[in-house]
């Protein structure tokens, strides 16, 4: 179930662009490497619970429900650093990633289909 009011600080809550759903883009990135392992969606309390537990946290639209990556498959994402971009319309969150990001068993979710490589 989806908090409707969040302990989200003001001040970030301010800058947030949300979709029409009330969710942000969130990109998380191995800290260590910078690869990119996954995309995923917060809402407020989601992104607060990333910042105030170090467990990065999300909201999943087809479960409808809060999730801990990792919570389930042990495949945690320690979250290291949390920015916001230039229009406020995505986060990314730089984490310490334990196993495979994707939920078919691979590194990250961008292994499979290069659709453009050099």
């Amino acid at each position: 179930m989806r908090v409707e009011t969040s302990q989200l600080d003001p001040a970030i809550a301010a800058r947030l662009k949300r979709n029409a759903d009330g969710l942000v883009c969130a990109v998380a990135q191995q800290c260590r490497t910078g690869e990119v392992l996954m995309v995923a969606w917060m809402d407020d309390e989601a992104l607060h619970r990333t910042l105030t537990t170090g467990r990065a946290t999300y909201w999943s639209r087809s479960r409808e429900e809060y999730w801990v990556k990792g919570e389930s498959s042990g495949h945690a994402q320690q979250v290291h650093e949390v920015r916001l971009d230039c229009d406020g319309d995505t986060v990314l969150v730089t984490v310490d990633q334990t196993g495979p990001a994707c939920h078919t068993g691979t590194r990250t979710c961008f292994d499979a289909d290069a659709l453009l490589t050099p």
